[in-house]
């Protein structure tokens, strides 16, 4: 991982906007996940590590689009019915064996090949067939019906790029051009642990001024969702030193590591100073709330990302540094997360300069306009109204205050998760 300039990151400078930040890792980071050839359907939420130039075409051969009667185009009347005798029949997977001779249809069906010298198709609704002829409406355009080779995709093209996340029908499109593996990125090895002495791990025994870890199984999913192979470091207590060897241990053996908690400025947060004793710092306030306190160092040569310890403020500082750091690291092609302009049903002030957002959910409202209401409490520690939630009304910076019917940014939990 490069050095980034952490000049005006030292505490009380300007806070970095969320913009600036993703661009700098996706300027100074580089992907570092290995590659393997892998079969199709162990690359569903892979990255795809080189373009796939497609070897065929496909279609392989003009074909029909519908069932119906294939004929020459100039032998059609521009303005009249035409009628013209039927000779032979074609279905998918089958081809005609003899010549068709001029001013003659063929029936064909879905898929089969076009016969040499035809190039339309008339839709049987659209035909009238008569005792061996069959009579065609006028206004047929040339081609019309009739797919040709290469239309979905041409011998020699860029089918998928290299950087996609393939999906079911990235898949199945590679299926088409007879590929049978991929050249994948492999799973990138993010280390994950919580630190605080508060915190009990579920299952076991928590004593009245502790409470359950949570933080460390949403990133876990989060991450899983990613398609990352995670090892989970549990719980560290509030020590610099026990802190700083857990990082350095971690480090030689991932390609991340990912910690929350203990990277604000109180007494008991270890965690900067416990990865500037084994790294580098470059930057540790984001402009954005929740979750201000978000560390972005390495340790030895390995990303490392220190998130908040209120679980809202790592869900969100996740979603909007975390993911597009893990995909590129793994090398996928930056992505932008649509925003969706809804309606404002709730009212809501906040700070120049600061990105905020705010949980919400969808309701239809009875015009028929899509309205996002607040979810639950607001407060960072406030998991539940993240359950509530179905997306998040993203505040620009410049952005002050929201009143009820203003137009605003929705981000679909679906889409970033």
């Amino acid at each position: 991982m490069a050095q980034l300039s952490d000049d005006c990151f030292a505490f009380g400078g300007p806070l970095l906007r969320v913009d600036d930040a993703v661009a700098l890792v996706r300027e100074r980071l580089a992907p570092v996940a290995g590659v393997g050839e892998l079969p199709l359907l162990a690359g569903l939420g892979k990255v795809l590590a080189a373009d796939v130039v497609a070897p065929i075409d496909v279609p392989a051969f003009d074909n029909s689009a519908v069932d119906g009667y294939a004929v020459r185009f100039d032998d059609l009347h521009p303005e009249a019915d035409t009628t013209l005798p039927v000779q032979g029949r074609v279905a998918a997977g089958q081809r005609l064996g003899v010549p068709v001779a001029p001013g003659v249809a063929v029936r064909i069906f879905t898929g089969a090949p076009m016969p040499p010298g035809l190039d339309t198709v008339m839709m049987q609704e659209d035909a009238v067939l008569g005792d061996g002829t069959v009579t065609l409406r006028p206004g047929l355009k040339r081609g019309a019906n009739a797919r040709a080779a290469g239309e979905d995709v041409a011998r020699g093209s860029v089918a998928l790029p290299a950087g996609r996340v393939l999906r079911p029908q990235d898949i199945g499109l590679a299926a088409s051009l007879g590929l049978t593996s991929l050249p994948l990125r492999q799973a990138l090895r993010v280390a994950v642990f919580s630190t605080g002495d508060e915190l009990a791990e579920p299952g076991g025994e928590r004593a009245p001024q502790a409470i359950y870890d949570s933080n460390r199984f949403t990133l876990q999913g989060l991450l899983a969702k990613l398609g990352c192979a995670v090892t989970d470091l549990g719980i560290l207590r509030d020590s610099r030193d026990a802190i700083g060897a857990a990082l350095a241990a971690a480090a030689p053996s991932h390609d991340l590591i990912l910690t929350s908690g203990g990277v604000s400025t109180g007494e008991e947060d270890h965690v900067k100073a416990a990865v500037e004793a084994h790294g580098s710092l470059h930057f540790w306030r984001l402009a954005i709330k929740p979750g201000r306190p978000v560390a972005l160092g390495q340790v030895g040569n390995t990303p490392f990302v220190g998130l908040p310890g209120n679980p809202v403020a790592v869900m969100v500082t996740f979603l909007r540094l975390v993911r597009p750091l893990v995909r590129r690291l793994q090398g996928a092609e930056p992505e932008a997360v649509p925003a969706f302009p809804v309606r404002a049903a709730f009212a809501y002030r906040k700070k120049k300069d600061r990105r905020e957002y705010v949980r919400a959910r969808l309701v239809r409202a009875t015009d028929g306009t899509w309205e996002a209401h607040k979810s639950g409490r607001e407060g960072a520690g406030i998991l539940s109204s993240l359950v509530e939630a179905d997306g998040l009304v993203e505040l620009g910076e410049e952005v002050t205050r929201v009143a009820p019917g203003d137009t605003i940014d929705y981000l679909s939990l679906g889409l970033l998760i």
